[in-house]
């Protein structure tokens, strides 16, 4: 591609962002006399006309919306690549939007933060915590950081957390009212808090035992869609919850909290940040992988790639009724 030409579709794409020759030459740096000059050349080299112009208005005809859905994403990922080679001469510099689930954002990258903004002063950083993250390149994030579980299979993943395990807890004042449960079953008998995610189902409590894995079905007058307030209710004796041991740890520790169906708690792989295999890495991208392996070999995790072969087949950590 000749340096006209990418001038043209980055022209046509600031104007079609914009929808305004005057605020799409300010944006580029060039006049709009020879931005409009620019754009036509542009549709006589195609031959179709690209946008609908009135002395008011800015449109995309149907050739254009065709046109800009496949030069835009083409244009970050050489902006990217570019961003790319300047670190060599100025370290990570740019832009970096993250997605992480609620657990991450607390056990992760709370404590981390500082250190890693300290140590790379020319990145922004933009995070997002929620809970069931969707497609993070259609949604516009360099990477991601979920349960290995979660991970798509056409992800580069590198574990950031060790070894996560779910397990069951109560009060000691639930428990002096109601018999601690022996097996899974036996929840059905109690006030079990639940957890609704985004897409409107109950989280299961899954359960595993020598290979067996069972679904328990459980019950309770209380749910919520957080996990404080999950916490919380456990602490005030309400009810048993299902959460991870990272989140009740220091609880369990002081007694606050009973550990139950210890046995039955099924491990999951971790937490894992991910990244499309198809998108440019970018300098302040490789920075946090770089970081977060360095961080995750301090705490003794192993910043393996994911083992797909031992992802467990029936805990994918969905939703099983919409009661």
């Amino acid at each position: 591609m000749r340096g006209t030409q990418f001038a043209e579709f980055a022209g046509f794409v600031a104007i079609a962002e914009q929808q305004s020759f005057a605020k799409a030459a300010i944006q580029i740096g060039i006049s709009r006399s020879r931005l409009s000059q620019s754009l036509r050349g542009l549709e006589e080299r195609l031959g179709v006309r690209l946008l609908n112009r009135t002395t008011r208005s800015v449109s995309l005809t149907e050739a254009g919306l065709r046109l800009l859905s496949r030069v835009r994403p083409a244009l970050e990922e050489l902006k990217a690549a570019a961003a790319d080679v300047d670190q060599f001469r100025h370290g990570a510099v740019g832009e970096l939007r993250l997605v992480v689930q609620p657990p991450v954002a607390s056990l992760l990258i709370a404590p981390i933060l500082k250190r890693f903004l300290t140590e790379h002063p020319g990145i922004r950083l933009e995070i997002a915590v929620v809970k069931m993250p969707g497609d993070i390149t259609r949604d516009g994030f360099d990477a991601g950081i979920r349960f290995g579980e979660q991970v798509d299979r056409d992800m580069i993943a590198i574990r950031v957390l060790g070894e996560a395990r779910f397990l069951v807890v109560g009060s000691p004042e639930y428990l002096a009212r109601h018999p601690a449960p022996k097996t899974p079953r036996d929840l059905k008998d109690h006030d079990c808090i639940r957890a609704r995610l985004p897409n409107g189902t109950i989280f299961g409590w899954q359960f595993e035992k020598r290979g067996k894995s069972v679904l328990a079905n459980v019950d309770g007058r209380l749910i919520v869609d957080d996990i404080d307030l999950s916490v919380r209710a456990v602490l005030d004796g309400l009810g048993l919850a299902y959460l991870l041991y990272d989140f009740v740890k220091g609880d369990i520790s002081n007694g606050a909290l009973v550990p139950l169906l210890n046995d039955w708690s099924p491990r999951l792989s971790g937490f894992f940040l991910y990244h499309s295999t198809r998108r440019q890495v970018s300098g302040p991208l490789r920075a946090l992988i770089a970081f977060l392996k360095s961080e995750a070999k301090r705490r003794g995790v192993n910043p393996s790639t994911l083992p797909r072969s031992s992802v467990h087949p029936n805990y994918r950590l969905v939703g099983t009724s919409k009661r």
